[in-house]
This record gives structure tokens, C-alpha cells and sequence, in this order.
């Protein structure tokens, strides 16, 4: 089945001194089809969470080459290559004295078939039109209380905890790294975004902007929601829109 990819990517950086966030979208450099997105959100002072950020999309874009054309493959890969940003991230700390941290969220989209993993509270969503299929649970304090039925979702939201998150890139021990995989098809759109974005929205929201307008016009309209929502104190925000069209 042939497909046809309209994809973009956007950042702002909000109310920040800095923006640390990356994110990137990638080709295959052999395999007709197959498209990588990367989005990470770096943590720890000046300069440091943007390294450890970099380093995600750095280590992603290095590793694609190696990454075959067998789909059995991809969920293996791509935690390869989260557990080796973490690795190269937890080693700058000797080189820089900074304390790096990063989420990552990454996708492996064909025709057919979205493969993906992620760690952290940066988040992955796949919409057939404009209903939720998969939503990423984060690795977070908040979401944790969540699932334990100790607050609601709408709670979470003003947590003071909200930003804590359980697991991360740079941590002391290993990474916790979730995969998982589903069919994609003509009217599926993806969105890879990191929390200063996800925060001021609704699944239902997201998936209208998603179905009713093309990537690049609603990569815009989520986020100049997003820094009218924020009111001036609004975070890094960042986000790689896939829609997937008939071929």
C-alpha cells in the first residue's frame, strides 16, 4: 500500500529563558517509506537540559541508518537507542558538571504499520479522523495518582507535583522504556509533543485540529492555543504532526 506523508514539525520556546526542547523528523536513508520523529524535553539548568535533549535526537538520527527493513525489528531498535542517549547523556556529566536529564518519544511510521517508544512525560497520540486510538501513559508522579484513582485527570493538570517525573534520561538507573505498535492507514495522524503543548488540551481537542486541518496549519493553531492558554508563563513547547493521506 502506497502512502502519502504530510508531516511538519514546530517549536515555541514560551515564557523560557531557553528553549530545550528538540525535535526532528527524519528519512530512512535506504528504505523507501520508512520516516522517523523524535521529540525530547531536556531537564537541568542552563544549557544542560538542551544537551541532554540534542543528544536524543543526535543518537536517533545516527542510529537510523542501522535500523532494517524487518518490522519485527523496530521496537527492539528504538529502545537501542533510548537506552543509548541515556547512556551518552549520564557520561556529560563528567564532561560539563551539569546535572542533564531528557524525555524522549519516538516514532517509526510505514505504510501499515507505527512502531514507538517513549520515556518520560513527553507524549505520543494516534487519531483515526478525529478519535484517540493510542495515547502514551507518562512516567510521571501525577499520572501514577491517576491510574491509582487518587485524583482525575483534571486534577493532575494543577498538581504541584506535576512535573515530577518517575523515570528520565540522565537518571542513575536505567531508563523505564515503553514500546508498542499499531496499524496505520489513510486518515491516521500522529502527534509527538512535549508537556509545555499537551498541558492546555483535551484528547478531544487534539484530535479536531488533527482531523480538520492540514499538519503544518495545525501544528500552528496547537500552538498559538497553547501560548494564549499559558498567559505569560507558558513552558517550551514542541510537537511533529504526521498525517498519513491516500496514496
Amino acid at each position: 500500500m502506497s502512502l502519502t506523508l504530510d508531516a511538519c514539525v514546530a517549536q515555541h520556546q514560551g515564557d523560557r529563558k531557553e528553549q530545550q526542547d528538540r525535535v526532528a523528523l527524519e528519512a530512512h536513508p535506504r528504505h523507501r517509506g520508512l520516516v522517523l520523529a523524535v521529540l525530547a524535553d531536556g531537564m537541568g539548568g542552563h544549557a544542560g537540559g538542551a544537551l541532554a535533549a540534542e543528544q536524543v535526537v543526535h543518537t536517533a538520527r545516527s542510529n537510523l541508518s542501522a535500523c532494517t527493513a524487518q518490522p519485527e525489528g523496530r521496537e527492539a531498535w528504538l529502545r537501542e537507542v533510548i537506552h543509548e542517549a541515556h547512556l551518552l547523556i549520564r557520561t556529560s556529566r563528567l564532561i560539563n558538571e551539569k546535572d542533564p536529564h531528557s524525555t524522549a518519544v519516538l516514532l517509526l511510521l510505514e505504510p501499515g504499520l507505527a512502531t514507538w517508544a517513549y520515556c518520560g512525560d513527553s507524549r505520543l497520540y494516534h487519531y483515526r479522523g478525529d478519535q484517540l486510538l493510542v495515547r502514551s501513559v507518562d512516567h510521571s508522579y501525577v499520572e501514577h495518582l491517576v491510574r491509582a484513582g487518587r485524583i482525575t485527570p483534571e486534577q493532575a493538570l494543577v498538581h504541584p507535583n506535576r512535573n515530577v517525573l518517575l523515570t528520565s534520561l540522565g537518571d542513575k538507573e536505567d531508563p523505564k522504556v515503553d514500546v508498542g505498535r499499531s496499524e496505520a492507514q489513510p486518515g491516521d495522524s500522529f502527534l509527538l509533543c512535549s508537556d509545555g503543548l499537551w498541558a492546555y488540551f483535551s484528547e478531544a481537542e487534539i484530535g479536531g485540529v488533527l482531523a480538520a486541518f492540514p499538519a503544518r496549519e495545525a501544528a500552528e493553531i496547537l500552538i498559538n492555543r497553547a501560548r494564549q492558554r499559558g498567559k505569560g508563563e507558558g513552558d517550551n513547547c514542541s510537537l511533529a504532526v504526521l498525517k498519513l493521506l491516500g496514496g
